[in-house]
């Protein structure tokens, strides 16, 4: 593996990036530090104030910044196209597939399409925006879908007759499936890009543990209050938990089908390439996701 410096980042003038939920947490800080290499930066996110104030907080920080907003609902699967299709771009370099929402002490919420709320967002949307994105990464000279997923998601278990958690819905549990298949959809695409001969690629990520409570102050995100010991012992703030993303995004030794997390138990730490087991190896697993995720959205990613 080559040394990799989370403070000193190479250079990426010219390249542009799209970091979805760019506006808050680790989608935010994702899009700060890949704004400093010289990088467009695109914050997609369905609130335009929010980023805004995004914006201007990295600006804050890094003056000369190129920055942008698509205005982006990824549970509104039928609005994703005309998203897309606003861009007024000619490639995109890779796209961040980050946001993701986590419903805890709610009840089970399905959108205006009928799809459980966080399936929704954290997988589908994505899987119809990757969809409608491909020809602007096939157009850059090795465009990348970096895929955040999840510590939790490793350990999921996927009902793939309720996928949509009619049955038992537990907002955690919801989550972590939706992470799953985030992932086990990453691998797959990256064996059919492979198998197509593209030039694109397809990476995963995950941030380890990443707590508000260690996240460094910014005008979107106020200093917590509150002690961190010990949870600074094993996990780490949301700045951190961007790195593996970030590396995913910019580090020309990464390869399609790669895993990044940190380096410390999974759990914190620098970024460092994982191995890919269990589950998230399992190819005929991911392919019944593949199947499944066309059936519900009506749409197949291809190259």
């Amino acid at each position: 593996m080559t040394h990799w410096d989370v403070h000193h980042l190479p250079r990426a003038d010219g390249k542009t990036f799209l970091v979805t939920g760019g506006n808050a947490g680790i989608g935010y800080f994702a899009a700060e530090q890949l704004t400093g290499t010289g990088a467009t930066v695109l914050l997609g996110s369905r609130d335009a104030t929010k980023a805004d104030a995004a914006m201007a907080s990295i600006r804050s920080r890094v003056p000369d910044a190129k920055l942008g907003h698509l205005r982006l609902d990824l549970s509104g699967l039928s609005s994703i196209k005309s998203s897309v299709d606003s861009l007024e771009i000619g490639r995109l370099d890779a796209v961040v597939c980050n946001a993701g929402v986590l419903l805890e002490d709610q009840p089970r919420r399905e959108t205006t399409e009928g799809h459980e709320l966080t399936f929704a967002t954290n997988h589908l949307g994505h899987f119809v925006l990757v969809h409608h994105l491909m020809p602007l990464l096939a157009a850059a000279d090795a465009g990348r879908v970096v895929t955040t997923g999840s510590f939790v998601g490793k350990s999921a278990e996927l009902d793939l007759d309720d996928l949509q958690s009619k049955r038992d819905y537990q907002p955690k549990r919801t989550y972590a499936r939706s992470k799953l298949a985030q992932m086990l959809f990453a691998f797959e695409l990256d064996r059919r890009l492979r198998a197509a001969g593209s030039s694109v690629l397809s990476v995963v990520d995950h941030p380890g543990g990443a707590l508000d409570s260690l996240t460094p102050s910014r005008p979107v995100h106020p200093a917590p209050g509150g002690r961190k010991f010990p949870a600074g012992l094993l996990l780490q703030g949301k700045e951190a938990g961007a790195w593996p993303a970030v590396r995913a995004a910019l580090d020309p030794a990464v390869r399609g089908g790669e895993m990044y997390g940190p380096r410390v138990f999974g759990l914190r730490g620098e970024p460092r390439r994982e191995p890919v087991r269990g589950k998230l190896a399992d190819t005929e697993l991911a392919a019944r996701v593949w199947a499944a995720s066309v059936g519900l959205t009506g749409v197949e990613v291809t190259r």
